[in-house]
């Protein structure tokens, strides 16, 4: 389904699928009399929740992301994610500000196996972008977003057909529903950077925990206290640590889950998930959960990597079959907790 928002008739469009039908009932949400549109959750560090979000406050996000990436009127855009959360609401609304030609997919882990032509613009998760690496040289502007992008899939990208091409630009996000997707980006190629860059008009602090607060008065009117540690640079730029939440005491040690598993994630292909499981005499103890068969070379791999501390080091290693995520693919770390304990 091809949409341009150049020549948008609503009532000509003929969805084919349940997504293009959900693409659809969008739409008239959008270019209804309401002031706002319902957006959902992802549930990734709670229970789903559904809140309105004014139309002229998204359009406001659009304009700042359009205009970074300097996209204009008549490109060409791939939706591949799903509608019903703010990552999805907000692709429609770029395509819809900034009249560009959209061209719909049902979301899935292979979004690009039937792209064969350049587009201008994609928003994808991490592991959609693991499932297209053969055809990331047709998109010139790819922002990865819903995950932190691990080294493994850092490494993937940098050896594909995009070396040869410095025009291409990949991008990781850093955002929520709250502050209608991202507000902040950090490249990955062609450039990497450790740090990431907020928009215009967008300040950011900490607290007394060292955890990210944001002003973005064009966005949400009110300040937006995160549970990210971050280490910040300079107004501008921040580095993310990890989630306050995630954090696991061991022993009276603090550590940041998020780390260890960038670490790893260096030296296995597989997904990787620090835990903290309950222990009588540490209060916590580090476990590692590695997604796929049980494997002999991958613990020993983990076991030999050069850790900063000692008690970075995990005191048990699992195997599951499939670790859970979000429907827009977040781990899902509490109910693998569950599921862990419950073995």
């Amino acid at each position: 389904m091809l949409i341009d928002f150049n020549k948008l008739n609503i009532n000509n469009l003929s969805p084919q699928t349940d997504f293009e039908y959900t693409i659809k009932n969008f739409l008239d949400e959008w270019f209804s009399l309401g002031d706002t549109v319902k957006v959902q959750t992802s549930g990734s560090t709670g229970v789903p929740k559904v809140f309105e979000i004014e139309k002229k406050k998204m359009i406001k996000s659009a304009v700042m992301t359009c205009d970074f990436l300097e996209l204009k009127e008549g490109n060409k855009a791939l939706l591949c994610l799903p509608v019903d959360y703010i990552s999805g609401k907000m692709m429609m609304v770029r395509s819809i500000q900034r009249k560009l030609k959209l061209i719909v997919t049902d979301p899935s882990l292979k979004p690009t196996e039937y792209l064969n032509e350049e587009v201008d613009f994609c928003a994808m998760t991490p592991l959609q972008v693991e499932n297209s690496l053969n055809k990331l040289h047709l998109i010139k502007n790819l922002i990865i977003g819903g995950a932190a992008v691990s080294e493994n899939l850092k490494s993937k990208i940098l050896s594909t057909k995009l070396l040869s091409n410095t025009s291409n630009r990949i991008f990781e996000t850093y955002g929520m529903s709250e502050t209608l997707s991202h507000i902040a980006l950090k490249q990955l190629m062609p450039e990497p950077e450790d740090y990431f860059t907020v928009f215009e008009n967008i300040s950011i602090t900490t607290d007394e925990r060292g955890c990210l607060k944001i002003e973005a008065p064009d966005l949400n009117t009110e300040v937006l206290q995160t549970n990210d540690l971050v280490e910040i640079r300079n107004e501008k730029q921040f580095k993310f640590l990890g989630r306050i939440d995630n954090v696991i005491n061991s022993g009276g040690a603090k550590i940041f889950p998020e780390a260890l598993e960038a670490l790893v994630k260096k030296e296995i292909p597989n997904e990787a998930v620090f835990l903290g499981s309950k222990d009588d005499r540490l209060g916590q103890k580090l476990i590692l959960i590695i997604e796929g068969e049980e494997s002999a070379e991958l613990s020993e791999k983990v076991l030999k990597i050069p850790f900063e501390k000692s008690f970075h080091k995990p005191k048990e290693i699992i195997f599951t079959e499939k670790i859970p995520r979000t429907p827009n693919g977040k781990v899902n770390r509490i109910e693998l907790y569950k599921i862990i304990t419950k073995s």
